[in-house]
Order: C-alpha cells, then sequence, then structure tokens
C-alpha cells in the first residue's frame, strides 16, 4: 500500500515541540546511527552526530568557558568539520556548558529540532537532564549478545572496538543505561523507549511512535535511507549498512562470541530478566539450560574492572580538556592508527551492523 505524502507545512507542529534539545541515546552498536539517520529525515529534526560537548563539560566550570574550548572540542572528535559549523561563529567566550551547546547546535540545526545522537551518553543521562532540564531522551535497545557479537566484528577491522574490555564495558554499561532512563523518567524528564529489533522489522510504527512522543507530525520520508544525509558519520566498514540506500535487518552470520563470553552475557541476563519481572531485556538469547545468575566474586570482579576502565576514560577526558594542545597533538600522531589516520577518532563511531 503505498504511503500517501504528509504536507508537514499543513500539520501545525506543538509549541513544546522544539523546546530544549533531544538526546538519542543507546550502547555501541545498538542502532542509534540508523536511527540518527532516520530521524534526520524528518524536515523538522536535525541531530547532531556524536557532537558529544556535554562530556566536555569541564571546560566550562564555574559558569565560564576556557577560551579555547571550540579548539579543544574539535580536537576531541572533529564534530565542528565533520558538521562543516563555522567556527568564525562560535565564540571563545559562553556563559557556561548549556549556552555553548545550544549555540553550537543550534548553528547546525537552524530552526529544526536541535540535539544529538551519541552512545556516549549511556551512562550520562542523569548529567545531561541536570545541565537540561527540558531535554528529551530517546533510548535504543538491542539483544545485548548481538551487540557484543557486532562489537566483537567491529573489531576485527576497527581499533577503537578492538580495545581491551570492549564486550565487559557494552554488558555492565547496558545495564547502567537501563538504570540511567528508568531515575530521570521518574523523576519526570521525557523519555522515549524502543528496540532496534523492531524498527529494522517495523520501521515506520516505530517511527510513528517517536514523532507522537516529540509532537511532530509523522513524515514518510523517515523510513528509507535514500538521499539521507550522513557526512558527520565517520567512514568505516562497519557503517556499511547505514551509508547504504535500505534499512537491512541483521541476518544469519557466524558466530564470534566465544563460549565463555556467551555464557556470561547469559548470566547477567538471567539476572536483569529476573531483576524486571521478565519484561527488561526485551530481546535476548534463548536461555540454556541451567544458567544462573552471576555469583557474587563474578559480579564484583566484573564491576571493579568496568570501574576502572570508566575511571581510566574520566582521566583521558580531563587530559583532553586541560592538557598542552601541542603534546596532546604529538602524542595523537605518535599513536595514530593507519585505518583513521584521516579522522577525529576519539568520539567511537556506533551504528549497528
Amino acid at each position: 500500500m503505498q504511503t500517501e505524502l504528509t504536507n508537514v507545512a499543513e500539520n501545525p507542529v506543538s509549541q513544546n515541540a522544539f523546546n530544549g534539545p533531544l538526546f538519542v541515546v543507546g550502547m555501541w552498536r545498538s542502532g542509534t546511527s540508523l536511527l540518527y539517520a532516520l530521524l534526520n529525515q524528518h524536515p523538522q529534526i536535525a541531530l547532531m552526530y556524536e557532537g558529544d560537548l556535554p562530556l566536555m563539560w569541564p571546560l566550562f566550570l564555574g559558569r565560564k568557558s576556557k577560551s579555547d574550548w571550540p579548539e579543544r572540542w574539535e580536537f576531541w572528535n572533529s564534530a565542528l568539520s565533520r558538521h562543516q559549523l563555522q567556527r568564525g561563529k562560535i565564540p571563545s567566550q559562553v556563559a557556561g556548558l548549556r549556552a555553548a551547546t545550544e549555540l553550537a547546535y543550534r548553528q547546525y540545526s537552524g530552526d529544526a529540532m536541535w540535539g544529538c545522537k551519541s552512545p556516549t551518553y549511556h551512562d550520562a543521562m542523569e548529567q545531561l537532564a541536570r545541565d537540561f532540564p527540558t531535554a528529551r531522551f530517546i533510548v535504543i535497545y538491542r539483544n545485548p549478545a548481538d551487540i557484543c557479537r557486532s562489537i566483537v566484528r567491529a573489531g576485527q577491522k576497527a581499533s577503537w572496538f578492538s580495545r581491551s574490555g570492549m564486550t565487559l564495558r557494552a554488558l555492565l554499561g547496558y545495564a547502567e543505561m537501563k538504570k540511567g532512563a528508568d531515575r530521570i523518567a521518574a523523576n519526570g524528564m521525557q523519555v522515549h523507549l524502543l528496540q532496534y529489533e523492531e524498527l529494522v522489522r517495523e520501521p515506520e510504527g516505530v517511527l510513528r511512535g517517536i514523532c507522537d512522543f516529540l509532537q511532530i507530525p509523522y513524515d514518510p520520508r523517515m523510513v528509507s535511507l535514500e538521499n539521507a544525509e550522513r557526512s558527520a558519520i565517520y567512514e568505516a566498514d562497519h557503517h556499511a549498512n547505514v551509508k547504504g540506500k535500505k534499512i537491512r535487518p541483521s541476518g544469519p552470520r557466524e558466530e564470534v562470541l566465544s563460549p565463555a563470553l556467551k555464557r556470561k552475557i547469559a548470566r547477567y541476563t538471567h539476572l536483569w530478566r529476573k531483576k524486571y519481572d521478565g519484561h527488561w531485556p526485551a530481546f535476548a538469547e534463548a536461555e540454556t539450560a541451567g544458567v544462573g545468575n552471576p555469583n557474587w566474586l563474578e559480579r564484583i570482579s566484573d564491576s571493579l574492572l568496568y570501574r576502572s576502565y570508566k575511571t581510566f576514560d574520566r582521566m583521558v577526558l580531563l587530559l583532553y580538556c586541560f592538557g598542552p594542545i601541542s603534546l596532546l597533538r604529538m602524542y595523537r600522531e605518535m599513536r595514530r592508527p593507519p585505518e583513521i589516520a584521516k579522522q577525529g577518532e576519539r568520539v567511537p563511531s556506533s551504528g549497528a551492523d
């Protein structure tokens, strides 16, 4: 059945539709890049791709900014150049993080809905809710085993995903994301939840639900990647599908998870299903006979390792915020892998395969 094109101009938009930013959040390799591309097909939505400026809050301590914050933001993840933002229109002095983010993001969005999609927000939603009290959140979940499979496959060609502990980061970070989404919703923030599996299987229904949440009319262009603007997405093999023309569900592929990792994922899934009365994760592997929860030793050791990774990430962020840029540039050039020699690689590429 042919879908009749919606005339956006004839459908009034709620006066609340564009108040505050929209943040699209999901774990790495869970479909955030696909969702970003589809959302930006709507003429009233213009999200940035992994801009991540709100994560660089140390640049704006004391309600004022470091004078070189645009340069450091660009050095962090090439956000300005990827989105073709005009550096000359971004002042060096702004009145804090919220003002800087809105100023830069609105330069990209114009009169459309502004915001950002990023998997690095998965454990930062409470911070975002405090810094942007009028924000709205779209949170996308995916089968945790498929997330880990996609990370392993991406790590075979992309050095960022081949780092030590990436699957553990994703597995425990997935639970942190669930807790964060629940907490901000309980505190009155507007949160819309969806599943990657449902998005690729029935995109129109999922996207109509998002439009209802955002109080904007549905536009049928959203269900196609044809002519989608994706220039801000990093060039990488694991972005091949989102760079294509059609929404393609993941088909059967060779297993890449080790038996030990599959058992660990099954144990944590069993734990979460018990905690959330069988409702979450909504999509998961069929439980194997005799699977139980991770024991206390596994949970403690995994948690400590996960926290050590997060502490390291925070230290790296502080270094990018306060370290001498000339030395940081020298260090980056010395250790930059060849396959990303032309990219600003600090922020991970994250579209689902």
